[in-house]
């Protein structure tokens, strides 16, 4: 009874760190029209679930999540600053890019149930 106890609650604890992982991709996709913000509460919900994720399949998204991120971020910050120079349109055309790039490969893989094997994409 305990090994089929351990075996429900590894699946609820599965099932509950791939709800978090889409609702961080939702959070990702969002940034676009609410100015980033969606972006922070991603990456706030992705360190809040990750402990669940350890040692599973799921744990490569959480990273990758929060890798995508703080480089989008970054992106932003580095487009603001250079503006007024005439290439921030051409960082924040790139780091949109990117970011789309970032949210549609981890989306399906997610969907595949598969981990997002960042070394393959960079």
């Amino acid at each position: 009874m305990s090994d089929e106890q351990d075996v429900n609650n590894n699946d609820d604890a599965l099932a509950s760190s791939k709800r978090i992982v889409a609702t961080v991709y939702l959070c990702q996709a969002l940034t676009f029209m609410f100015a980033g913000l969606p972006l922070i509460i991603g990456v706030v919900l992705n360190f809040i679930g990750r402990k669940h994720a350890q040692g599973s399949w799921l744990e490569s998204h959480f990273d990758w999540q929060v890798k995508t991120a703080w480089i989008t971020i970054a992106g932003f910050a580095l487009s603001g600053a250079t503006f007024y120079l005439g290439a921030g349109i051409f960082v924040l055309m790139i780091t949109v890019l990117w970011l789309v790039y970032r949210i549609t490969l981890g989306w399906f893989a997610l969907n595949d149930n598969k981990a997002v094997d960042s070394k393959k994409y960079r």
